[in-house]
């Protein structure tokens, strides 16, 4: 019998029934039951069996109250279920239903006798409402009618005082009449009261030009209460009032100060704002009391003074473009802004809003602002005061000029910054401010822009330019004298470079603090600092190079080393002397004269990095040196490290000095252990092979061929040697793939490896990389020749581990096992014939 689960709904009006909403016995599920979860659940181990028939008889009880709760549902369902039951519950409800008809039949004829009876009082009510309406509207008729015929006896007479409260009355009653205006007799009245008001104008026009005409003069008081009447009136009348008077009082104005005449000329500005000062003092003198404050007639003057001048001078500034000059520009525009500063002074408004209250199409615009299209002249001339100033310390002049200035300097207070450097963001401050009293817009973000392409020029053709060019002579050049004036040089190069990268930062600063919000994300001077890095990076390259050529021939004595000669180790070996007394001089004259002690970190970095893979090279190219020679260089290394490790001397930073005392460390162990496992006795092999596998920690092949390479070991002896190793590292799971000695260059340079590293267009120094990665983060670069770099530390490198092959060069492998079946099949023959290569 195939097993159907119960509807939803039927299993929820079940579980409703029976309050199974959370059953806590599984035997209660209604769906999903599952048989063998609940015989788990009974007997959860074999210990439980022990308990079936307790189990057996607590279900068969639960079985019996199950089927009584049937019964008793089944009972009641039967009682429920009564036909004769059912056809008396479906009589009640036809009865109720039967009841609720015939009350809404009785609602509704109650609802039409109340309307009926109500019906006249809402006649009533309407008829009462239109009396009242028609009674007053009468009432404001007579109102009406009788103060239009006030107000035109108070025109005829000409009493403003009367006419100014009549006619607000006269309005204020019209206004209940605006709905009524297609009856024949409101629409006459409103006709009438528009004649008035018109008359009115008229009259006010005419008294209003009086005021103005000195030949006719009037009484103030006549003004004053014209004005009330203005008010009444409303706005528009009151601008065309003032908009009368100001076009009246600037007739002079306009005749004067013509564009085509002398005085509308950008030199006679000062006689534009004499002309109107004496104007405005005129006005507060004899008009100002006339006239309502709340009229504002004097801001009315100024917009409209601002708006005239404004054309004025677009006109002048046009004609006058191909002769302007800086100073006179400058004056005028100065002349205007102070005008426009005392205008907002004397009555607290800013003067854009006075500007607003023109009714020009430029309202809002300042007079100052007609001489922003002409700032050019301005910014164009400090480009030329730049080029002036610098023109000394330039391209050809620019190591002449430091040369100069650092001979200026006295050797207890030698110069630390180029004066240049500073005379440049001296003239940027002055005309910084300059430029941001006259404008913070459009001229200002020129201007920035102006200091930008000079702080890259600077860079460019007077630090760059310093530091590429060289002495006169070779000679000149490689003279003791010569390198420490290079070392001197360089010093100055990277200080002007820090205080300029760090000055631009503030220039930044102050140049967003004055412009305006809209140009501000404009303005950035990153790329400019990141030219000052790449010159404190060149000019460090600088001092790297200047170091190894003073330690050259120290180098080029440890070339010609004979070290597979050398029988016996008796200290030192002499050109260590000579190393050590040359890598102090330079650091001596560098440490004095570098002012941030972080670039001074940084060179003792690289510095450490370049010696110790220049000692390296040469001890890489003059292999081979036994076991004895090996033991002369781990004295001759340890010489190097002690003199590494007095490079921080003086450092305030402990922690910094620690770091970099780590990195040496690490760096020349590294290189001990290489020339320990050389100095190994490579008889027995297997005892040569433990140690390098102790010491070095890999398997790789080639790296243990270099270490035989290194040692001198003779052709037959390496077959054998390799033999061993290639048998014992296979069974050597623990061994890494690659090690420090992986990226040991065989056939390193033997030039110089820090001339190549000045690069101007460069912000990092490509040094060679003797340190591990993570070693020292301060110390960067790429490894050139990288004799004792490693790969990732373990347990450091985010990368995958690659996957551990002890036979990694095919060639090798398919001779070792050809090698052993000729063994084999040899009986034993000897190991060492003759290995290809």
């Amino acid at each position: 019998m195939q097993h159907k689960e119960l509807p939803p709904e039927v299993i929820s009006g079940i579980q409703r029934i029976l309050k199974l909403d959370a059953p806590s016995d599984p035997l209660d599920i209604l769906t999903n039951f599952s048989p063998v979860d609940t015989l788990n659940t009974l007997f959860p181990d074999e210990s439980s069996l022990s308990e079936l028939e307790a189990i057996q008889a607590k279900l068969a009880t639960q079985q019996q109250e199950l089927q009584s709760e049937i019964d008793v549902l089944r009972g009641e369902l039967r009682k429920n279920q009564d036909p004769g039951r059912m056809q008396l519950i479906q009589e009640l409800i036809s009865e109720l239903l039967s009841q609720m008809n015939r009350i809404r039949e009785k609602a509704t004829e109650s609802e039409a006798i109340v309307q009926n009876i109500t019906r006249e009082i809402q006649v009533l009510d309407l008829a009462k409402k239109n009396l009242v309406t028609s009674v007053t509207a009468l009432k404001r008729l007579q109102m009406l009618v009788n103060a239009l015929a006030q107000l035109e006896g108070l025109i005829d007479a000409k009493d403003y005082a009367g006419i100014s409260n009549t006619l607000a009355a006269t309005k204020e009653i019209f206004a209940f009449f605006k709905t009524y205006l297609s009856i024949p007799d409101v629409a006459a009245l409103a006709k009438r009261l528009q004649n008035a008001q018109g008359r009115v104008r008229t009259f006010l026009d005419k008294d209003f030009d009086t005021l103005l005409d000195p030949n006719k003069p009037i009484e103030p008081s006549v003004i004053k209460n014209a004005c009330l009447v203005v008010d009444v009136l409303g706005e528009d009348v009151r601008h065309h009032i003032i908009d009368r008077y100001c076009a009246f009082e600037f007739k002079e104005y306009r005749k004067i100060f013509r564009a085509s005449d002398e005085a509308g000329q950008l030199d006679n500005i000062s006689r534009r704002f004499s002309w109107f000062r004496r104007q405005l003092t005129s006005y507060e003198e004899e008009h100002a009391r006339i006239f309502p404050e709340s009229w504002k007639v004097a801001l009315y003057l100024i917009a409209r003074f601002a708006d005239i001048t404004r054309d004025d001078l677009t006109v002048a500034l046009s004609k006058a473009a191909s002769t302007l000059t800086v100073a006179v520009l400058l004056e005028s525009l100065q002349m205007t802004l102070d005008f426009e500063s005392a205008m907002s002074s004397k009555y607290g408004v800013p003067f854009t809003e006075i500007a607003k209250l023109s009714s020009s199409m430029s309202r809002g615009t300042k007079i100052s602002a007609v001489f922003e299209p002409h700032m050019g002249i301005f910014v164009d001339a400090q480009d030329k005061a730049l080029a002036d100033m610098l023109a000394p310390s330039r391209g050809a002049k620019s190591r002449s000029s430091l040369e100069g200035a650092i001979a200026g300097s006295s050797e207890e207070n030698p110069a630390a910054v180029l004066p240049s450097s500073t005379e440049l963001f001296y003239f940027y401050g002055q005309n910084l401010e300059q430029c941001a009293k006259l404008s913070n817009e459009k001229p200002l973000l020129d201007l920035s822009n102006l200091h930008k392409k000079w702080l890259k020029l600077y860079a460019e053709d007077v630090l760059f330019a310093t530091i590429k060019s060289s002495p006169k002579s070779d000679r000149e050049r490689r003279s003791v004298e010569g390198r420490f004036t290079e070392i001197r040089n360089a010093c100055v190069v990277l200080n002007t470079a820090d205080y300029c990268q760090t000055t631009a930062v503030e220039l930044e600063e102050k140049i967003k603090e004055k412009i305006s919000d809209d140009l501000r994300e404009q303005i950035t001077l990153q790329a400019e600092r990141d030219i000052f890095m790449s010159v404190i990076s060149s000019a460090i390259s600088v001092l790297l190079r200047e170091l190894e050529n003073t330690c050259e021939p120290a180098f080029s004595a440890m070339l010609k080393m004979q070290w597979g000669n050398v029988e016996t180790v008796s200290g030192e070996s002499p050109f260590v002397g000579d190393l050590v007394k040359a890598i102090e001089s330079v650091l001596d004259a560098t440490r004095k004269r570098i002012e941030q002690k972080k670039y001074l970190r940084n060179f003792y970095d690289k510095a450490a990095n370049l010696l110790i893979t220049r000692f390296t090279n040469a001890m890489v190219k003059s292999r081979p040196f036994k076991e004895v020679g090996a033991q002369q260089l781990l004295i001759d290394l340890q010489a190097l490290r002690a003199c590494l490790l007095r490079f921080p001397q003086g450092m305030e930073s402990s922690a910094l000095s620690a770091s970099y005392a780590r990195t040496v460390t690490k760096s020349t162990t590294r290189l001990e252990t290489l020339l320990k496992v050389v100095n190994s006795p490579t008889d027995p092999p297997s005892g040569f092979v433990s140690n390098y596998t102790l010491l070095v920690g890999d398997s790789s092949f080639s790296n243990f061929q270099k270490v035989l390479d290194l040692k001198g070991t003779p052709r037959v002896e390496q077959n054998n040697l390799l033999d061993t190793f290639l048998t014992m590292t296979s069974t050597m799971q623990e061994l890494e793939t690659t090690s420090f000695l992986s990226s040991l260059d065989m056939d390193p340079p033997t030039g110089s490896i820090a001339s190549s590293t000045l690069t101007p267009n460069s912000s990092a120094l490509s040094l060679p990389s003797m340190l591990t990665n993570a070693a020292n983060a301060a110390s960067s670069g790429v490894l050139m020749t990288p004799p004792l770099g490693s790969g990732p530390d373990k347990g450091t490198s985010s990368t995958p581990e690659p996957k551990r092959e002890v036979f990694s060069d095919l060639r090798r492998l398919v001779t070792f096992a050809v090698r052993k079946e000729r063994e084999k099949a040899a009986g034993g023959g000897s190991s060492g014939g003759a290995r290809p290569s």
